[in-house]
């Protein structure tokens, strides 16, 4: 049915990287993950072990787990449902704090799962993603659904028009899990943000799917205000993505995330347990950010292989500079005192 999809409207810098078209997410389920090196595997050539290493592993880190369980008991509670919205979930948490990487993995899973139940359909989909566009309207954010699935529309076109083609290939196209990311970006309180907030709950009673939001610090934004805010809220169940603790009760959530990717480094003079040990730096130098973890160790595993080392130590960790957040939290910078 859907044979071709066009770029999201209203996509930022970097968000061509996501899969937010038919055809991206169709590549994203076909391409498998990187797999960790295994002792009986031929050695990789440095161009390759650069490649796993800009990619790496994903690490089923808690939030994850749990998303995944909760999503798949939603999916089977609203499949038979008739007549009313189906519930929903909301990913909450600070940046980088990996809610967009849950999403994408969580839809993976769902993906695959639900083409092994139903079987192989031609023109079937049953999992999207898209990004909610900056500033969006009603009839932008039906654009963007349209342009996720390929659907071809027009300027002239009412969002009346564009939301009839959209419910009606979405449930042709048995979409079952609609993954929507940057929920934030929605503004309720404003005319504007009202009328698109409106648009998504008319869209949860219309597709036979489970609508699953992510965003940043949802619960600290408008969007559970006004009227359609509200009945958001109402719909759907809560998760916080929060920075890992380094600890947790008798666990080290963190320092098993740590560990976990340490053991998939693929450096041949690095020494086992170097980042187990390093946990508590790397937990102040992170802030627990999932995100900010992740992209040390790769910039610290890809500098290793340029620089031939071929391992990651303290020093070559601390002389990365990270994100802002991360900087500022490890690093806060003061401003100087002024002499009388």
């Amino acid at each position: 049915m859907v044979t071709s999809a066009n770029d999201p409207a209203g996509a930022e810098p970097g968000d061509e990287a996501l899969p937010t078209t038919w055809d991206r997410w169709q590549r994203f389920i076909a391409d498998p993950p990187p797999t960790r090196p295994r002792p009986e595997d031929p050695p990789r050539s440095t161009e390759q072990r650069l490649a796993y290493h800009s990619r790496f592993v994903t690490v089923r880190a808690p939030s994850i787990v749990k998303t995944s369980l909760e999503v798949r008991t939603l999916m089977a509670v609203g499949r038979y449902q008739q007549a009313t919205a189906r519930p929903g979930l909301i990913l909450t948490g600070p940046p980088t704090t990996g809610k967009t990487t849950t999403l994408l993995e969580v839809g993976r899973t769902c993906h695959l799962a639900e083409a092994a139940r139903t079987g192989p359909v031609p023109g079937q989909t049953p999992v999207v993603y898209l990004l909610v566009p900056p500033g969006a309207s009603a009839k932008t954010l039906a654009a963007e659904f349209a342009h996720c699935l390929g659907i071809p529309i027009s300027t002239r076109m009412t969002q009346a028009q564009i939301t009839t083609a959209v419910c009606h290939t979405y449930n042709q196209a048995g979409v079952r899990l609609v993954l929507i990311d940057e929920i934030h970006r929605l503004t309720p309180r404003t005319t504007t943000g009202a009328a698109a907030a409106d648009f998504l709950k008319d869209l949860t009673e219309k597709i036979r799917a489970t609508f699953v939001y992510a965003g940043i610090d949802v619960t600290d934004t408008q969007l559970f205000t006004g009227t359609a805010g509200a009945q958001l809220a109402g719909r759907s169940s809560l998760i916080d993505c929060d920075p890992l603790p380094a600890a947790q009760g008798t666990t080290q959530p963190f320092r098993d995330l740590v560990t976990a990717m340490e053991n998939a480094l693929d450096l041949t003079h690095h020494k086992p347990g170097t980042l187990h040990r390093l946990a508590p730096y790397l937990h102040q130098r992170t802030a627990g950010r999932i995100g900010s973890l992740s992209r040390l160790i790769r910039r610290a595993a890809i500098t290793a292989i340029l620089d031939t080392t071929e391992k990651i130590t303290k020093p070559a960790l601390d002389a990365i500079t990270l994100d802002h957040l991360a900087e500022q939290h490890y690093r806060p910078r003061t401003k100087p005192t002024k002499r009388r």
